[in-house]
């Protein structure tokens, strides 16, 4: 944290990791407005900078050196791991919180292997997702409610290495989160809407999934996506 005087507060510096410009706007505003409410209680939070891709956030944040990150799992060029990995070579105090639509157990365990202090869902409501940050500044690991349990229960059940799993291991992150909520039952139009991508962007990846999994319909992708535990 950064000292800007007596008699301001310290101020939490945070960047946002993420491909949807207007999700990146909204958080931005929302995290911005809580730290311009000088009755809000806790430590100021200031969005000192954002990225769209894993190229750009890595630079980016090796130049801001920010307290916090706010990163998305999955993007394109390797998604959220990859910044991690990357940045924590050079830069190991900054602490990462990972913000995402997928509570899926290789994402988040992916993640909080990698070195993530927490992880989030995006329907944290912003007063929750300010509150996580301050805590993951302080050195605490935060998770959504539901991911709690089953965070402690991922760890003591499965074993360092994740075994390895060609059939999946095909898929990009894009591909096996388009068919986890295939899996769940939702429609194509409720995947767009979930994922912040077109509906046609959906087919392509259903179509790029059956072909790769050399199978012919949706329901064979929920039953195998279900042998895998990945609804």
């Amino acid at each position: 944290m950064t000292e800007r005087g007596d008699d301001v507060r310290q101020q939490l510096r945070v960047f946002l990791v993420d491909d949807h410009a207007m999700f990146r706007a909204g958080v931005r505003a929302e995290l911005s407005r809580r730290g311009d409410e000088p009755d809000e209680p806790g430590v100021p939070v200031e969005v000192v900078g954002e990225a769209s891709t894993v190229p750009e956030a890595i630079a980016r944040i090796a130049a801001l050196e920010p307290d916090v990150v706010l990163l998305d799992v999955h993007m394109p060029d390797g998604g959220g791991r990859a910044v991690l990995d990357q940045v924590r070579r050079s830069h190991p105090q900054v602490r990462f919180l990972a913000l995402s639509v997928s509570d899926a157990a290789e994402d988040v365990i992916g993640l909080i292997r990698a070195g993530a202090r927490g992880y989030v869902t995006k329907t944290i409501s912003p007063d929750e997702l300010t509150a996580a940050i301050r805590r993951v500044a302080d050195g605490d690991a935060v998770f959504s409610p539901r991911l709690a349990g089953f965070v402690l229960d991922a760890f003591a059940a499965r074993p360092d290495t994740p075994v390895a799993d060609p059939e999946l291991d095909q898929l990009t992150n894009r591909e096996r989160e388009v068919l986890r909520l295939l899996a769940r039952g939702y429609a194509y139009k409720e995947i767009a809407k979930e994922l912040f991508i077109s509906i046609k962007t959906v087919e392509t990846h259903v179509s790029n999934v059956l072909r790769k999994l050399q199978m012919s319909n949706r329901y064979e992708l929920s039953r195998w996506a279900a042998d895998r535990r990945l609804v």
